[in-house]
């Protein structure tokens, strides 16, 4: 069954692979990129991550949550080493150069490694949250709960891993502040933006399958 539905929507997949390589590396750059709201401590990272929970739950509602691990598996470490590569050599929002590459950057592997823990472990949370709520509650519920707990899940293995002890006094210091901020401006972003998107882009893709049938 897998093959079949793979070679049918196939464009479907590509997308939805691409837009989880881009969200996590977009975010893992933006994330080290703070500033202050109403002085409360924050990073730019808040404003696109939450997107990447849109990404996995669109595919648990089509395609089903085996394929959505895969994807995940699949996309996991191509969007790190982008991640690597972007944050290294737009260091601060400077370009660097290539040769930056040559040089290990610790403090970039680390943030690496942390979105690879944070990524992994919220995500499969999130299927497994999602994928059991979906069949018995409206379509509403399942988004948002497993944004809820994904999101927090996420936003707390993320931050200790990267910041707690790192060569950034800055974040080494608020990296709690700033994951609490955080993990609020996800929760704000997906009911102000993720659930009226999820609504629109399922009965497109919906849409879009009953016409290749």
């Amino acid at each position: 069954m897998f093959p079949s539905i793979l070679q049918k929507n196939h464009n479907v997949l590509l997308k939805l692979a691409f837009f989880h390589i881009l969200i996590i590396a977009s975010s893992n750059y933006l994330v080290k990129i703070p500033f202050t709201i109403f002085e409360f401590n924050t990073t730019w990272g808040a404003f696109t991550f939450p997107f990447i929970f849109l990404s996995t739950d669109l595919t648990i509602r089509v395609f089903g949550a085996n394929l959505a691990r895969k994807i995940i598996l699949v996309v996991m470490i191509p969007a790190l080493i982008l991640s690597y590569v972007i944050s290294v050599l737009f260091s601060d929002g400077d370009w660097t150069g290539l040769s930056s590459l040559c040089d290990f950057n610790m403090f970039v592997f680390r943030i690496a490694l942390a979105s690879f823990a944070a990524y992994l472990v919220g995500q499969l949370m999130d299927i497994t949250i999602f994928n059991h709520l979906r069949q018995n509650y409206r379509w509403w519920v399942a988004p948002t709960a497993s944004a809820i707990v994904g999101n927090a899940i996420d936003t707390l293995l993320f931050f200790a891993i990267a910041f707690y002890h790192s060569g950034d006094i800055y974040m080494a210091t608020h990296w709690v502040e700033i994951a609490i901020m955080d993990y609020g401006f996800k929760i704000l972003i997906c009911g102000v933006f993720f659930l009226p998107l999820y609504k629109i882009i399922l009965n497109y893709i919906l849409k879009k399958l009953v016409k290749t049938k």
